[in-house]
């Protein structure tokens, strides 16, 4: 064969064929033109088995090569914290980068939100991974709003000076572990059963509830105690004058007892301890006084300052001790409880809903003046005219004073819990002002429009359309299902408000091959037929728990195994029968473990003096025989004939290192 016509086979120069045929061990002398044709079929096998090897140690450098560049990049990534809802023009402060940059790169992966607008921690991670940064979860951001609250009843006293003052009751919250009994104490009180009426026994929303205890009044707000209600909880503490800290004595301090404390000494409120259910066999008391003295909250009894009250919601043992208490400690802080009956208005959003009868309705407590019946007021960024007071009876009433729960209807939006409620003095240049910042009036919350990608559309994901009752639910649901995130399998919230399902999200829904979700609420009748003749998945929902473990169990249902090679033997070849350019037959013996069929298979030419073993490549084993017999496995010390799958040149003395890929299911 011409050396010319053997160089265009293997795609190279005539001279760099003669450089090259000498490492291939054939020896031609440098003015040679042709080369016989059994050295010319050699060196063509050769040179291919030289190609194999060379691809497969470049897949091996690759993966090395991008390992170390990952970790290089993710170490000059800069960190930043972000909580689980930030609004789009606080992100960009943030990561102090223009807004209409960060406005760009929403749009770049299918967002379309406004500089108001809340992104969830997903989509704000995503944002500022593309832009450079390393992101991590945070906790929530206090708004400037919760901080307000106290700072103008302060500037309002300070103002209106200390005339005319009048006591208004102390606002209570009772805060603590799920299931220790915060709601059963309040049942107790008011000689009622909401704990009946909540579904699976805990608080779904935040609820203000006054009673009369020897003539003195206290208002109390009942927080919900399931993981998922930190934000409510913590805007619960936001607005009282006093918590109740509860712990049951079964069960002693909790994950949420801690996240409570916490909060309680965030607002730098006061506060005394229930140790609940003192009813059951064999609970300790001084258990539970242990485990506070261990984190620093002594009880008096043990010489500390925590006041800690046994209780009983079941009999009612210790329920009066506990409401004098309340009174006793606020006797001593009835400074902060004075307040102008005909001054400056001032109040705090318990919580909002939206009625379907009625439109939004508004919980609230006032803290200072007085709210009648037709007053124009502003409400966080919403506003409107108190056109309906009602009392926690469902009375109506010509005015809300001080610390009375009362339920306010005319408010054109949704406030969030905590948000402040002010008289509003100038209605035009209010309106205004909500006009050149973008404030929502809206009666549904805004919601996240994701628009459809190829990149988006080959992902793995859960898309959802989501409504509820009130708008702690709402916001509690959002923040649950940001911590089922998981990298392989995406949560789209599509859309989320309040109310039932409409025909608007089935359509949303049918677009996006999306999951319809209710919480405390229904579908209207007509999307229920759509969903149902398109075969959407509709779900209601009454216990937040168990919505957030079927989201999770969908999940784990798509979530793609994890492979990982398993080494299982190592072969010696001790002869080579037969081969061809993709399959090659060979006899060897197993040295380690066992040698098995149809599994991934390595082949290293042995370590010479003073060098490590080298990889020629790699394929797969086809057949096994021994005794000329096929079989599925071969033990250890036994000789074997194998067919080898493989562009590789085996010889006599080389090392065989089988490998078996194993799936492994994922959860989270």
């Amino acid at each position: 064969m011409n050396i010319t016509e053997l160089a265009r086979k293997l795609k190279i120069t005539p001279q760099e064929l003669k450089e090259e045929l000498p490492n291939l061990g054939i020896h031609l002398g440098q003015r040679a033109i042709q080369i016989p044709d059994k050295q010319a079929e050699k060196a063509i096998e050769l040179w291919q088995a030289k190609k194999e090897k060379e691809k497969a140690l470049s897949r091996i450098k690759d993966k090395m090569t991008r390992a170390v560049n990952q970790e290089e990049e993710e170490e000059e990534k800069k960190e930043v914290i972000l909580p689980p809802l930030i609004q789009v023009y606080r992100l960009a402060e943030k990561l102090d980068l223009p807004i209409k940059k960060i406005m760009n790169e929403l749009i770049k992966n299918g967002v379309l939100a406004s500089v108001n607008e809340n992104l969830d921690y997903e989509i704000s991670a995503i944002i500022a991974e593309n832009l450079g940064f390393k992101p991590q979860l945070g906790a929530e951001e206090q708004s400037g709003e919760n901080i307000y609250l106290k700072d103008k009843i302060q500037e309002i006293r300070e103002k209106e000076g200390q005339k005319n003052l009048e006591l208004r009751a102390p606002v209570v919250v009772m805060m603590g572990h799920v299931d220790h009994g915060k709601s059963s104490i309040l049942d107790t009180i008011r000689k009622s059963k909401i704990v009946d009426q909540e579904k699976g026994g805990i608080t779904q929303h935040i609820g203000a509830y006054q009673v009369k205890e020897k003539n003195k009044l206290i208002t109390f707000i009942d927080t919900p105690g399931h993981e998922a209600f930190k934000t409510m909880r913590a805007r619960g503490g936001e607005i009282a004058d006093l918590a109740v800290l509860v712990i049951a004595a079964d069960d002693g301090v909790q994950p949420q007892t801690m996240e409570s404390i916490k909060i309680i000494q965030q607002q730098n409120i006061p506060f005394l301890v229930a140790i609940n259910k003192i009813d059951k066999a064999e609970v300790d008391i001084e258990r539970v006084k242990k485990d506070l003295s261990e984190i620093n909250l002594t009880p008096e009894d043990w010489g500390g300052k925590i006041i800690c009250v046994p209780v009983s919601a079941q009999t009612g043992e210790g329920i009066d001790n506990l409401l004098e208490t309340i009174n006793l400690i606020m006797e001593m802080e009835k400074q902060g409880l004075q307040y102008h009956p005909q001054g400056e208005l001032i109040g705090g959003v318990v919580e909002a809903h939206l009625d379907k009868g009625v439109g939004p309705v508004i919980s609230a407590i006032i803290y200072n003046g007085t709210l009648k019946k037709g007053d124009d007021v502003v409400v966080g960024k919403s506003f409107g005219r108190a056109r309906t007071i009602k009392n926690q009876q469902g009375e109506e009433i010509k005015e809300a004073t001080a610390s009375l729960p009362v339920q306010i209807f005319g408010i054109k939006g949704l406030p969030q819990a905590g948000d402040l409620i002010r008289e509003m003095k100038e209605s035009k240049k209010f309106k205004r002002e909500i006009k050149e910042n973008d404030f929502s009036s809206e009666s549904e919350m805004s919601s996240i429009n994701y628009v459809s990608s190829e990149k988006k559309q080959k992902e793995k994901s859960i898309n959802i359309v989501l409504r509820a009752d009130v708008n702690g639910s709402l916001e509690a649901i959002v923040q649950i299902l940001d911590k089922l995130k998981n990298p392989e399998v995406k949560i789209n919230i599509l859309k989320k408000g309040l109310g039932n399902l409409t025909e608007a999200d089935f359509e949303l829904a049918k677009a996006s091959n999306g999951w319809l979700i209710s919480f405390g609420t229904g579908i209207t009748n007509s999307a229920r037929q759509l969903a149902e003749e398109a075969d959407l998945r509709v779900n209601k929902y009454e216990v937040i728990y168990n919505l957030a473990d079927e989201v999770r169990e969908e999940i784990n249902k798509i979530l793609p195994p994890e492979i990982f090679e398993e080494k299982i033997g190592r072969g010696e070849v001790l002869k080579v029968f037969q081969k061809s350019s993709r399959e090659t037959i060979l006899g060897a013996r197993v040295l380690e473990g066992k040698i098995i069929k149809d599994a991934l298979l390595r082949v290293w030419t042995p370590a010479a003096a003073g060098q490590d073993p080298s990889l020629k490549g790699e394929g797969r084993t086809n057949q096994l025989q021994v005794n000329k017999k096929d079989v599925s496995e071969v033990k250890l010390g036994v000789e074997f004939g194998l067919k080898f799958l493989g562009k590789i040149k085996i010889e006599e003395g080389d090392i065989l290192e089988i490998y078996q890929e194993i799936k492994k299911v994922k959860k989270i």
